[in-house]
């Protein structure tokens, strides 16, 4: 039986598979980007596919503080078109 991998959503602190989860990473660089892949390098956070959650990280700017870096609207704007 195949591993099943879960992560943590930083809004809502449910574990769920990480194909139910966006990864959303700050890079190397500093540029805050939507991983589509999982694996692009930087440190991530995790969000479930709600647009509630994504609402209200966007509102409490809990992204802003586990990426360490300001997090633009149109990040926001990207991850509730996705959805």
């Amino acid at each position: 039986m195949k591993k099943i991998p879960m992560r943590t959503c930083v809004v809502t602190g449910e574990k769920l598979e990480k194909k139910e989860l966006i990864r959303v990473v700050r890079t190397p660089l500093g540029d805050i980007i939507i991983d589509d892949t999982g694996k692009s390098n930087g440190k991530g956070a995790y969000l479930k596919k709600d647009i509630d959650v994504i609402n209200r990280a966007e509102k409490s700017k809990i992204l802003n503080r586990k990426l360490e870096s300001v997090v633009p609207d149109e990040i926001y704007d990207e991850l509730r078109s996705r959805i």
